[in-house]
């Protein structure tokens, strides 16, 4: 890791490769992110609808608590998978490889560094001596 995160050895284009595939990892991080909502959320119907096939029965309404029960209790989502599945498929085959093309990038061409797009920003966008604009661990004043 460098000492100065704006990595003055680096060209713009690099540092702007680099920025981009970064915001590219942050936008499937938050994908994924959704992604274990989904898997959440669809866990909790689950929950709810065996509490409302529960009530069902004891209303009198048994013909219709057996087929919610048949049917959708714990049915999968999509074909031959329960979100648990598609999580791990997820992070098995998509995001475990963006994780580790964003790595191999950093490593390869700024010494491991992270932000860097972000760190020549923070210097050119920050008002020099104010003091809400300090430059902070690894940026120069």
């Amino acid at each position: 890791m460098s000492d100065d995160r704006t990595r003055p050895d680096l060209d713009d284009a690099t540092v702007e490769a680099l920025g981009k595939l970064s915001e590219a990892l942050e936008t499937v991080d938050q994908a994924r992110g959704f992604l274990y909502a989904f898997h959440q959320l669809t866990g909790k119907a689950d929950r709810l609808l065996q509490e409302s096939v529960e009530l069902f029965d004891a209303a009198g309404a048994g013909g219709l608590a057996a087929d919610l029960r048949r049917d959708l209790v714990g049915r999968n989502v999509i074909a031959d998978r329960w979100t648990f599945q598609i999580v791990e498929d997820f992070d098995e085959n998509y995001w475990g490889t963006f994780r580790a093309y964003d790595q191999r990038a950093r490593d390869e061409l700024a010494g491991g560094d992270r932000h860097v797009f972000e760190a020549r920003m923070k210097q050119r966008e920050r008002t020099q001596g104010h003091p809400a604009h300090e430059a902070g661990p690894a940026l120069a004043d």
